[in-house]
C-alpha cells in the first residue's frame, strides 16, 4: 500500500484509498464500482469520486483491454532500434507520429542514449518483421540504422506507487 502523501504531477495527493483505488483498477479496469468502493473501504459515491478525479488529474489516462497478438494471427513480436540521420534530427517529431499510426507498432519508446527510439511490433512471422523493416525504416529518408531483436517472452507489470 502507498504511503500517504505521495504526489501526483498535477500536484495532488495520493493517499492509501487511491493506491488501492488504482491497485485494483490496474488488475481489472472492468470492476464495478459498488464492488471497487467494498474493495477499498469506502462507499460507492466516494469511490466514483475518486476514480474521477484520478483521471481527471491524469493519473489515470485509461482504460482498455489487452489483446494477445497471437490470438490475432500474430505470433511473433520484435523490439526494432532506430537511429535517426543526424540531418533529420528536427523531424523526429514527425518520424514519430508516422510511425505510432503504424498498425504493426504496439508500443513506441523514444530514447535517449545511443538509439533514438524502439519500436515493439507484431508481426505474423520472421518475414513479416523484414518486410516492415525494409519496408518502413530501411528506406525511409529519417533513418540511419536499425537493430532487430526478436521477443521470446513479454512480460508487463502493474505500476506500483511509492
Amino acid at each position: 500500500m502507498a504511503q500517504n502523501n505521495v504526489r501526483d504531477r498535477a500536484g495532488g495527493t495520493i493517499d492509501d484509498v487511491d493506491a488501492a483505488i488504482i491497485e485494483h483498477l490496474q488488475k481489472d479496469a472492468r470492476i464495478p464500482n459498488n464492488h471497487l468502493a467494498e474493495r477499498v473501504g469506502i462507499a460507492p459515491s466516494t469511490c466514483i469520486a475518486r476514480v474521477r478525479s484520478l483521471i481527471d488529474r491524469g493519473v489515470v489516462t485509461g482504460f482498455e483491454a489487452k489483446v494477445d497478438p497471437a490470438a490475432l494471427g500474430l505470433g511473433l513480436q520484435a523490439l526494432i532500434s532506430v537511429s535517426v540521420r543526424s540531418g533529420a534530427r528536427h523531424r523526429m517529431a514527425e518520424f514519430s507520429a508516422e510511425m505510432r499510426r503504424m498498425p504493426d507498432v504496439l508500443q513506441l519508446f523514444f530514447l535517449g542514449g545511443s538509439e533514438d527510439f524502439i519500436l515493439h511490433i507484431a508481426a505474423r512471422d520472421s518475414a513479416h518483421v523484414r518486410d516492415f523493416v525494409l519496408e518502413h525504416l530501411s528506406a525511409h529518408p529519417f533513418v540511419a540504422s536499425t537493430r532487430t531483436s526478436m521477443v521470446f517472452e513479454h512480460v508487463s507489470r502493474a505500476v506500483t506507487i511509492p
